[in-house]
This record gives structure tokens, sequence and C-alpha cells, in this order.
């Protein structure tokens, strides 16, 4: 299994029987037990733009209310983290210091401030449309390295719809930082979660 994930991108081989730690402990983080269902990318951002009290896009009504009775049924942070991870293939890049800011202004970024977290003006972490990912990293010359300071989440979701959802409420920023590989963040992400789903059915028996 470990040679079919190396092969398929998930984990990064260094050399004959030795892996990236990096990309290992980000896979290991993403996906917890294994055991969790996901869920497909619109209705993962389906399901957070619900737990951001937002109306989904490209969700019907029947969509919409398997999507909302999942969510009640969810406790833990982590495994909603988990089950939202197909809302967008995590990349990690780096690049030359002069291109942070111009990399960042292309991207559609939550904010660590919107958890209470300090901004890194070294760090970039943001969402792109699939189909720009290939120009952008052409543009900034950006090599892909699992230990890279620029975080690109490619989805194929309206980008417009996720901007929207960024800027909304702090739900996305917490999907987000739940699965850091920084102890801190990912604990203040899950925390938000907790809050979220808790909201979430509360309001749901009204």
């Amino acid at each position: 299994m470990v040679r079919v994930l190396a092969e398929t991108g998930s984990i990064t081989r260094v050399a004959r029987g030795i892996f990236d730690r990096t990309s290992v402990e980000r896979y290991r983080v993403g996906r917890g037990s294994g055991r969790t269902r996901t869920r497909a990318e619109h209705t993962a951002w389906g399901a957070i733009a619900i737990l951001s009290n937002a109306a989904p896009l490209g969700l019907g009504d029947v969509q919409t209310y398997r999507v909302r009775a999942t969510l009640r049924e969810i406790i833990e942070p982590t495994e909603l983290a988990i089950r939202l991870r197909d809302r967008a293939t995590v990349t990690t890049w780096s690049g030359h210091r002069s291109v942070i800011t111009r990399v960042h202004e292309e991207l559609v970024v939550p904010g660590r401030q919107r958890l209470g977290l300090i901004e890194d003006d070294a760090i970039v972490d943001g969402y792109i449309h699939t189909d720009r990912i290939a120009n952008l990293v052409r543009r900034f010359r950006l090599v892909e390295d699992t230990t890279g300071s620029i975080t690109l989440r490619y989805t194929g979701m309206d980008i417009g719809f996720v901007k929207y959802l960024a800027a909304f409420n702090r739900t996305l920023a917490a999907v987000d930082a739940a699965t850091s590989l920084d102890p801190r963040e990912r604990a203040v992400g899950e925390q938000t979660l907790a809050s979220r789903l808790e909201l979430f059915r509360e309001n749901d028996r009204l």
C-alpha cells in the first residue's frame, strides 16, 4: 500500500524504502484511521456552506437533505475535517521569496487571523481553481516541495463561491486548520469546528 501511495503522489518517495516524513504526516493527519467516508468535491463544499449558514451551490434538495443528515450525526471535528478533505487537492511548493506576495494575491486565502492566529508573511496557503494552477506554477517558477511555504489547494468548485465562503465566517479557515501539521493550529481549527457543529445541530432542531 505504501508503494501505491508513493506512485499516486499521496506521499513522496525519497529513495528506495525511504519516504518524506512531512508528506507521510500530512497524509496521516488528513485521513485519520482511513475508515472515514469522504464527501465528493461538490458535496464537501455544500457541507461547508451549510455549516457556514450559507446556501450550498449546485446541490439539489435531496443532496442537501442528505448532507444535513450526515452533519447531524458527526460529533468529532476531526471526523468532519477528514470527510471534507476532497473539497480540494492540497499541494505544497517552494519559490523565490520575492513571489510570495504575488502568489498570495492570486489565491483565495481564508486567513489564519480569522481564528485568532498570527499571520506569517513568509507563508501562503489558499485556494485556486484547478484550471489555473499550472499557469500560476509556471509564471512564478514554483517547485513542488513537501516542506515548501506555499500551499496551493486546487478545486473545481466555482472560485467565486469559495471566495464568498472564505469571507463569510470562520468555517472554511477552521476546516483548513483542522488538518494542519501544527498542533496548536490544528487544535484551534478543531475547536472552531466543534462549535460550528454544535450550533448547526441546535439550529437544525428548530
